[in-house]
């Protein structure tokens, strides 16, 4: 399948949807009283929910200016785009609703941001090439991305429409897989040619691949959260092969390769982690305490630990797969915090708190058991949301994302300053 190329930024797609929501406005909860609300809820509402809006930690005229501006092109419209910046600006003002708790700290970290051609497309989980080029997803757009971070360089393929990626891996082979969330499709797009080939899935029940992994065989691991699957892909032959999770609606997440070659699966659904053989797919299921305990997501260290996000109670997880041990550390910004993404990086425990704002960027060290948080920029402002991260190839810088407003990032920690 030969699949079109965008270089520039898609201001009329952007156009479409404003005016399209004009038409067609979506349903959602009322927002407060106030001239231009209607405006705003059917043109915001084209893409997301006004709870959105209403769970901000709110912002002043000029920057709720930028946050617009990263999402739609308004400029076809220019009184509507007045009246849409008063009503969220008299409404929503700067406020502490959702205040994080930042952690000082010995670290000095630095961020680099990019923001993405098309807007509205929630740009997520960059990984990087063995070219160094780092790519993500648009999953809102149908969007497979490619950055040059070198020049700041940035392409963006069109994927089969309705796919809808939920993330993209590059494989042994050189080529960018991508999770189709809506078409029940796992995808490989080959940079040398721009072609695409899309591996069904087998069983009508598995609708929505999600987070994938290649493990050391050159296999791809993925999750199928609704589905409560997980799958296995055979690149040279294109089998593809599910398991169920053992509970019900565990609603299988985060994925990661242990070194031992076991699969790890994070449950978003229950308090559980899974355990997959990778030779025989059997299921085994770890469970955790607390019920209302829910994971996002997970990592593997160097010694074979499980470290997790407990998300439903704002808590990083710990499990020792020899012992059964599980221990727990409550987030620095409280219950509420719903720590999201989480990595091993640069000898540390990183992950990020998404229900508060600004959305914080956390580390945790295991040897004293502390933390230190940082507020993840977007652009001039802090929004959100970060959803998945991951390492470089090298090991020496963390890669995030902004979806609430296309921007793809990395981190890097400081040396000079923590070793003088």
């Amino acid at each position: 399948m030969q699949i079109g190329v965008l270089t520039m930024p898609n201001k009329t797609h952007s156009f479409v949807i404003f005016l399209s929501a004009l038409l067609f406005p979506a349903s959602a909860l009322a927002l407060p009283q106030g001239t231009g609300r209607d405006l705003v809820e059917s043109v915001c509402t084209a893409c997301h929910g006004t709870n959105l809006i209403e769970r901000s930690s709110g912002y002043s005229r000029e920057d709720w200016q930028f946050l617009v501006s990263t999402m739609v092109d308004l400029s076809g419209n220019e009184p509507a785009h007045e009246a849409i910046l008063d009503y969220l600006a008299a409404t929503f003002p700067p406020s502490g609703n959702r205040a994080s708790t930042q952690v000082q700290g010995p670290l000095s970290i630095r961020f680099e941001e990019w923001q993405v051609p098309t807007l509205g497309q929630r740009s997520r989980d960059p990984v990087e090439a063995p070219d160094d080029t780092i790519w993500w997803v648009g999953q809102w757009l149908d969007i497979l991305g490619r950055l040059d971070p070198r020049t700041g360089a940035m392409e963006e393929f069109l994927l089969p429409a309705g796919a809808r990626p939920h993330s993209v891996t590059i494989g042994p082979d050189g080529m960018a897989w991508y999770t189709g969330n809506r078409n029940a499709t796992v995808g490989r797009f080959d940079p040398s040619t721009q072609e695409i080939t899309e591996f069904p899935m087998p069983d009508a029940a598995a609708r929505d691949p999600h987070t994938a992994e290649f493990d050391g065989n050159g296999m791809l691991w993925f999750s199928l959260q609704g589905s409560n699957m997980i799958g296995r892909l055979d690149p040279a032959s294109g089998d593809v092969r599910l398991a169920r999770s053992p509970r019900e609606n565990s609603r299988p997440y985060g994925v990661k390769i242990a070194a031992d070659g076991a699969v790890w699966v994070a449950c978003n659904g229950a308090n559980c982690l899974l355990r997959v053989n990778p030779q025989t797919m059997d299921v085994s299921e770890i469970t955790l305490p607390d019920e209302d305990t829910r994971v996002r997501r997970l990592d593997v260290d160097e010694n074979g630990l499980i470290w997790w996000v407990n998300s439903g109670l704002g808590r990083l997880g710990r499990y020792d797969p020899r012992t059964g041990e599980v221990t727990q550390w409550p987030s620095p910004s409280g219950p509420d915090s719903h720590p999201y993404a989480i990595a091993v990086f640069d000898n540390a425990i990183w992950y990020n708190e998404s229900g508060v704002r600004p959305d914080m960027l956390v580390r945790f060290e295991p040897a004293t058991e502390t933390f230190q948080s940082w507020p993840i920029p977007s652009g001039p402002v802090h929004a959100g949301i970060l959803r998945h991260m991951r390492t470089t190839l090298d090991g020496q810088a963390l890669l995030i994302h902004q979806s609430g407003t296309n921007h793809i990032g990395r981190v890097t920690v400081d040396r000079e300053d923590t070793n003088p």
